[in-house]
């Protein structure tokens, strides 16, 4: 049962990370390799402040992970949490039934 509800909060979590386009869109920016957060920023023509935000939120689910150089913190899509995300698919998808016919309606 404590495996259930462990895998219910961190589902809740990415989900919450991935539920935002920008946070989406920072992601999609991050497939071809680790950024500066500089370069994000250019990237999204926006605030530092805003765009550390969406890192933030990000990072706290695990999605990306972050690396400090000097003045400057570079940031990389994490393969854990996609092998988590994929794995949380999967437990999604199990399925006990085999599809049949409608639920009768409620009274």
């Amino acid at each position: 049962m404590e495996t259930r509800t462990k895998t219910r909060e961190k589902a809740a979590c990415l989900f919450h990370a991935l539920s935002d386009e920008t946070r989406v869109r920072i992601l999609e920016q991050l497939r071809d390799g680790e950024q500066c957060v500089c370069e994000l920023t250019e990237a999204f023509n926006t605030g530092q402040s805003r765009l550390s935000f969406h890192l933030r939120v990000l990072k706290d689910a695990g999605l990306v992970i972050d690396r400090p150089e000097g003045r400057w913190i570079y940031y990389s899509i994490s393969q854990d949490a996609i092998q988590e995300l994929e794995d949380l698919v999967a437990w999604l998808k199990e399925s006990r039934f085999v599809y049949s016919k409608p639920a009768a309606p409620c009274a």
